[in-house]
């Protein structure tokens, strides 16, 4: 008998081992992104302040503009950091460039809610804003590749759906603090507080996060994958010149799911509210609320859809997701024309849509590439996709909307990104309880042929 109380205590240390493992894994990997999306939520939601604050005051229009030009300038530098800090993680490893990331958006962060306004210096202050947004989209090109990939080998092989799956509950987290924090601003100061310094704020809130997130990250072990590469010395040299000679594929593979990803995200999380306001008359309060439940509605689902791809595949809950979202996203805007009852019913139908593209893209994206070029290839195509069509989307359709004169437009370009993930998803494999270590990667000689390309 007391063997077999050994036995059993000896079970349930290691079970309670894993889960401290994963959990430890899991902070470590999503609160890079949850600053990011933090950081992200408090710019948009403060524009017009900071276009009051740095710019000047006798054109306010323009002013707007600006802040929002220089929004997405820090997205088109992303790539650039995509592949600085892909490249970097593939041959320095996961945790360096995890704690170097979030070092540099928070210090950034922190100087935006210190800097002198227009008012102070001049021109001065638009041009520092410029600069320090810049490094912002910069270190943040790569804290998507490092942390998926980070998530992705550290997870168990049997929950490794559901341990990555966090990466995108800390992105849904910070984008709901960022929206609470700019709320409790609006409701509780007026307009020449808010400007003063109300708006510095959330900027100075990130900091200590930032901090926090670089101490757990720095304490963490690297992943097992990259720490047998360095035992065998076969860290590659040239990831990124590896990638696109042996695993083109695989790449164009990531990008259709990953652009399947970006764009339902931004059109149900943040495009419907001004679709909302604009085209269907609902109030701004009923618009934010709507968004704010389908954040809410993402957090229980992100995770449970990565966990059941853990048990069912990776392959039917990403197909089966994007399958639905071509069929129903045009009559899920028809339906928004019923009133308040459509459009919340149309809005969580897609909210649930995207939690089972969210709970399963970036872990499938994951396993796609050999650890040799993982943070490469992750870093590269998710940036790369999010600077062509993620911020694109409000822009693009207001545009579409104008020039047809249909507000249906959102419906069939939300199909077109559908079909892409569809058929990219359906040209690869199933990879659930797959290994991520690959013969390939402890190999003196990397192999040409890719190892888990579509059946």
């Amino acid at each position: 008998m007391r063997t077999c109380h050994s036995g059993a205590r000896t079970t349930e240390v290691e079970v309670a081992t894993h889960v401290m493992s994963l959990r430890r894994s899991v902070a470590a990997g999503a609160v890079g992104v949850f600053v990011h999306w933090f950081d992200w939520a408090a710019y948009a939601y403060l524009a017009g302040t900071v276009a009051t604050v740095f710019f000047p005051a006798e054109d306010s229009t323009t002013g707007l503009l600006a802040v929002f030009g220089v929004f997405a300038v820090s997205f088109g530098i992303r790539p650039i950091g995509a592949l600085v800090f892909g490249s970097l993680g593939d041959r320095i490893g996961r945790k360096r460039t995890l704690s170097l990331v979030i070092f540099m958006m928070s210090g950034a962060t922190l100087t935006i809610g210190l800097l002198p306004g227009y008012a102070s210096i001049g021109v001065a202050a638009p041009i520092l804003l410029v600069i320090l947004r810049l490094l912002q989209g910069f270190a943040a090109g790569g804290e998507f590749g490092s942390a998926a990939s980070f998530l992705a080998e550290s997870a168990p092989r049997r929950r490794r759906g559901f341990g990555v799956s966090w990466l995108e509950v800390g992105s849904l987290l910070g984008f709901l603090a960022g929206s609470f924090v700019f709320f409790l601003l609006s409701t509780t100061l007026d307009d020449s507080r808010l400007t003063s310094w109300g708006w510095r704020l959330p900027f100075l809130i990130a900091a200590p996060l930032g901090v926090i997130g670089f101490i757990i990250r720095n304490k963490i072990e690297d992943t097992p994958e990259y720490r047998a590469m360095e035992a065998n010395d076969t860290v590659p040299r040239s990831p990124v010149r590896e990638l696109l000679r042996s695993h083109k594929r695989h790449l164009l593979q990531a990008f259709g799911l990953m652009a399947a990803m970006h764009v339902p995200f931004y059109a149900v999380l943040t495009y419907l509210v001004t679709y909302e306001t604009d085209h269907l008359g609902h109030s701004a309060d009923s618009a934010a609320l709507l968004s704010t439940v389908i954040s809410l509605l993402g957090l229980v689902l992100v995770p449970l859809f990565g966990l059941l791809s853990d048990r069912v595949g990776r392959k039917p809950v990403f197909v089966g997701a994007t399958a639905a979202l071509l069929v129903v996203s045009t009559p899920a805007f028809l339906l928004m024309r019923a009133g308040t009852a459509g459009t919340w019913a149309a809005g969580l139908l897609l909210g649930t849509i995207l939690a089972a593209i969210l709970g399963t893209y970036a872990v499938w994206s994951a396993e796609v590439f050999p650890t040799r070029t993982r943070q490469s290839g992750l870093s590269i195509s998710y940036n790369l996709t999010a600077a062509l069509f993620a911020g694109t989307v409000p822009y693009l359709m207001t545009v579409l909307i104008s020039a047809t004169g249909s507000t249906l437009v959102p419906g069939p370009y939300l199909m077109v990104f559908a079909a892409g993930g569809l058929i990219a998803a359906l040209s690869l494999r199933e990879t659930v309880g797959s290994t991520l270590l690959r013969p390939e990667d402890i190999s003196d000689v990397p192999s040409r042929v890719p190892s888990s390309d579509a059946a």
